[in-house]
């Protein structure tokens, strides 16, 4: 039988070794955050500010309405909110619009909410996957720079490209996915075309 002060080591060398692979976890992980930051048009403190928005309205919703995160999707790059989903009521697209502009840093919010009945989601959710995919690999577009939304068939884009040609790109993508009714492009070029 082991004496209570090895099994005690053990127990503690465990706790080390665990706690060190979690760290070297986080190292790592921060390391690709930043790394993946690099490519990022927009700066990590925009990022941060970007994140902030989102949990403010995100919150707003909940408290307002529980359903609102659920029906409406919300995109935010560089204090530019965009909102999509489809509202049963005017009242509720409005009140989920001017949720948003309470959020401390927004710049504009682009609302895209559709009044109506549901779409196809796993459809729209497809249709998403396709265009991430398509951009992804397309080694002329720098695909982390764009945030995409699908509802009823109709793509919104919200980000930022490096030029004109990288954005139409990104549009020609989208055109081809079945399904597809309409491109909505809120991206704003950063460089020269």
């Amino acid at each position: 039988m082991k004496s209570l002060s090895s099994v005690c080591r053990a127990a503690m060398m465990a706790v080390v070794l665990i706690g060190t692979s979690g760290c070297a976890g986080l190292i790592v992980g921060a390391g690709a955050t930043a790394g993946v930051a690099a490519y990022e048009q927009r700066s990590v403190g925009d990022q941060a500010k970007d994140i902030k928005i989102h949990t403010q309205i995100t919150s707003a919703w909940l408290q307002y309405d529980q359903m609102f995160p659920i029906d409406f999707g919300v995109e935010v790059y560089e204090g530019r909110v965009l909102l999509t989903g489809i509202a049963k009521e005017e009242q509720k697209r409005a009140d989920a619009v001017r949720l948003a502009w309470t959020a401390d840093g927004v710049r504009e919010v682009y609302n895209e909410i559709q009044v109506g009945e549901g779409g196809n989601v796993a459809r729209d959710s497809w249709i998403t996957t396709q265009l991430t995919s398509k951009i992804t690999f397309d080694k002329q577009i720098s695909a982390i720079n764009y945030s995409i939304e699908t509802v009823d068939g109709t793509i919104y884009l919200i980000g930022a490209a490096k030029d004109q040609a990288e954005l139409d790109k990104v549009i020609a993508h989208a055109r081809t996915i079945e399904f597809v009714r309409k491109v909505v492009s809120h991206v704003e070029v950063k460089g020269v075309s």
